[in-house]
């Protein structure tokens, strides 16, 4: 029989998410709390830094689509 490991179980699977939406709800909130020292007047916007944040992963992730598409080999490139 195989080893069963932590998110091999749906269940699990939904904790850890379930606690990474509150953690990042936490954050989110402590936005609220916390007086920033900022630079520029949008950066004084509620969840700029989350918002931001998440425009940047998004960003990253379609530049890295495109990168692959100039910087990939064959697959038997190291074969030859």
């Amino acid at each position: 029989m195989a080893k069963q490991h932590f998110l091999d179980k749906p269940r699990n699977v939904k904790r850890v998410l379930r606690t990474f939406y509150v953690v990042c709800a936490g954050l989110l909130a402590i936005d609220l709390i916390f007086a920033r020292h900022v630079f520029h007047a949008w950066e004084e916007l509620f969840g700029f830094y989350a918002i931001f944040g998440w425009i940047a992963g998004v960003a990253l992730v379609l530049g890295a689509k495109e990168m692959r598409k100039l910087l990939m080999r064959r697959e038997d490139y190291y074969d030859r």
